[in-house]
């Protein structure tokens, strides 16, 4: 359940494919309430599905250049939520993530690029269970983007490449492993808040 890849922790980044305005430089901050970090993986014949409820991060938006735009992020590991609490307790040990030892999961990003009026990608670090891995995010603007070059919230989704835990060495000494998939697709909706 390696899933916490999160990304996404990350993918708000996005924030830089807004429409132009006069401002340069503005900072975003996430707003967990109205955001989600997900993850599904295979679990013998089924799916198991997750999330991290604990997380936060900023958007720093050039929208004059957006090459020159960055996101962090980070995830609280112990959060992770499959709504099956021995599971969950399970994950949060040293067979998975062992939460106690690196109780973050972090993101920041290295390079953005506008792909489209309403996409980007933004390469970056993600650092899980003390290993870092080069990710890139594929991220689109949901919504209009005149209305998010004007509102004080703007809000993206976010997806990588399925994130292999076994990168990460997530669940590697876990008895059982063989139950879990490899792959773990993560899906990341981010909605953020100009900060004041």
């Amino acid at each position: 359940m390696k899933s916490k890849r999160l990304l996404f922790p990350l993918a708000i980044a996005i924030g830089l494919v807004v429409a132009p305005s006069n401002q340069a430089g503005e900072l975003f901050k996430f707003d967990p309430t109205h955001s989600t970090i997900t993850f599904k993986v295979r679990h013998l014949l089924g799916t198991a599905k997750g999330k991290f409820t604990k997380f936060s991060g900023t958007i720093e938006v050039d929208r004059e250049q957006a090459e020159k735009s960055s996101v962090s992020a980070t995830i609280k590991a112990a959060s992770i939520d499959t709504e099956n609490a021995k599971r969950d307790e399970h994950l949060r040990t040293a067979d998975f993530f062992d939460v106690r030892k690196y109780p973050e999961i972090t993101f920041k990003s290295r390079s953005v690029k506008k792909t489209g009026p309403n996409a980007g990608e933004i390469a970056g670090d993600l650092t899980m269970h003390g290993v870092t891995r080069a990710i890139t995010l594929s991220v689109q603007l949901l919504g209009d983007p005149e209305a998010a070059s004007r509102n004080s919230t703007t809000r993206w989704r976010a997806i990588t490449e399925p994130l292999k835990r076994s990168d990460f060495g997530v669940g590697e000494g876990a008895g059982g492993n063989w139950m879990i998939g490899n792959d773990v697709a993560v899906e990341i909706e981010i909605e953020a808040a100009r900060a004041k």
